[in-house]
Order: C-alpha cells, then sequence, then structure tokens
C-alpha cells in the first residue's frame, strides 16, 4: 500500500494533469483517506523534527510528539470540510459530479504537504506556496475532473487563492506576536519573584495588555 500511497504523490506533485485526468471517481473514502493520513503524518514529523531544533513554528508553540497524532486527525476533520466547499463551488460552476469526487480532488492535493511543511520554515512563505500550490491543484482538478469552463476556473480560484493568502499572512502574523509575548513571560516571572508587590502587578499588567493586543489582531484577521 505505500508504494502505491508515494506513486500517488510524486504524480500528484510532478504531474497533477495526468494523475486527475485518471483519477477513479468511485471507490469510497477510504483510499483518499488513508493517503492523506500518511501525507499528515509526514508532515507533523517534518514539523516536530525541525521543532525539536528550534526551528520553525512548532518550537514556537511547543507543540510535541502529540501532534503525530493530532494533525493527521485534524487534517482528515478539515478535508471534509474542504471537501464540502469545494463541491459547493464547483455545484455552483456546473459540475454534475457527487460529493465523492470533490472530496477526492481534495484529499489527494494533501500530497504537497510535506513539501509545504519544509518550506514553511521560512515564516510566511509556507502559508504563500501552501494556499498557492492548492488553488493550483484544485484549477487542475476543475478542468480534468470536472470538464469546466478553464476561464472561469482560473478566475474562481485565482480570487480565492488571493483572499486565503492575506487571511492565512494576517493570522500568521497575530500567532507570532502572540508567542513572543509568551516567550517573554519566562523571564518576566523571575524578575516579580524579586519584586515589590506593586512593581509585579505593573509588569503583569502590560503583559496582559500586549497579551490582550495579540488576541484582538489575531480575532480581527480571523
Amino acid at each position: 500500500m505505500l508504494p502505491d500511497i508515494l506513486e500517488k504523490a510524486r504524480t500528484v506533485l510532478t504531474a497533477p494533469g495526468d494523475f486527475y485526468r485518471h483519477m477513479p471517481k468511485s471507490g469510497g473514502f477510504v483510499e483518499p483517506i488513508i493517503f492523506m493520513i500518511v501525507m499528515a503524518a509526514v508532515g507533523a514529523i517534518i514539523l516536530i523534527t525541525f521543532g525539536f531544533m528550534g526551528l520553525g513554528a512548532m518550537s514556537a508553540l511547543g507543540v510535541g510528539i502529540g501532534s503525530l497524532i493530532f494533525m493527521p486527525i485534524m487534517a482528515v476533520i478539515g478535508s471534509f470540510i474542504g471537501g464540502a466547499v469545494m463541491f459547493v463551488i464547483w455545484k455552483l460552476m456546473g459540475t454534475q459530479e457527487p460529493f465523492e469526487v470533490a472530496y477526492r480532488c481534495v484529499a489527494y492535493a494533501s500530497a504537497i504537504y510535506p513539501i509545504v511543511a519544509l518550506i514553511g520554515l521560512v515564516p510566511y512563505i509556507g502559508s504563500i506556496v501552501g494556499v498557492a500550490w492548492g488553488m493550483y491543484l484544485m484549477f487542475i482538478a476543475t478542468k480534468e475532473v470536472h470538464q469546466l469552463n478553464e476561464k472561469t476556473a482560473s478566475m474562481v480560484f485565482g480570487i480565492l487563492g488571493v483572499l486565503l493568502i492575506i487571511s492565512n499572512i494576517s493570522s500568521e502574523m497575530a500567532a507570532r506576536r502572540m508567542s513572543t509575548e509568551f516567550e517573554k513571560m519566562g523571564p518576566a516571572m523571575e524578575k516579580i519573584q524579586n519584586m515589590e508587590p506593586e512593581e509585579a502587578g505593573k509588569m503583569v499588567g502590560e503583559f496582559l495588555k500586549g497579551l490582550e493586543k495579540a488576541q484582538k489582531e489575531k480575532s480581527a484577521s480571523e
């Protein structure tokens, strides 16, 4: 099974047109779900590895080995949400294909997860590349699987891609600010122990204000 999964991933990455042109439109959800779980697990391993090295967002968020289980589960849940969204979009564009086909298109696009995880070590680049690549694959799927108008597809996924990139960058900026506030908390707590009560209260108040500001910025970006 693993060689087949790896071969599918290679084809999605190197020849997406061929992959989606010959992608089976039926067969159930088990196969694409397993494919997505493997891709998400590989991506999680990459993030965890670099996190232990102090690189990437994983170290800043303090996420550990548990993410190896958590991330694939969230990927599967997200794939059904993404599949539902794409199903609606493709229906509005005129497709006659059922939900299973939409889900398969989304699930197999997860082949980019490991690559995006590596690129994501560079701040903001991972978000941009991940969204742009994902929208490109959905554009290819629109042409090859759903046989819909190419010009309409390029416009729809181009606009959607720009909106998602702006949203992701804004969220990442807010998350990094919040992470910075938490990192400041360690040294601050050591100082508080040696401070007078009034000074300690003032420092805690300033920290909470900074944390509240970061949280508001993150909420606004969402």
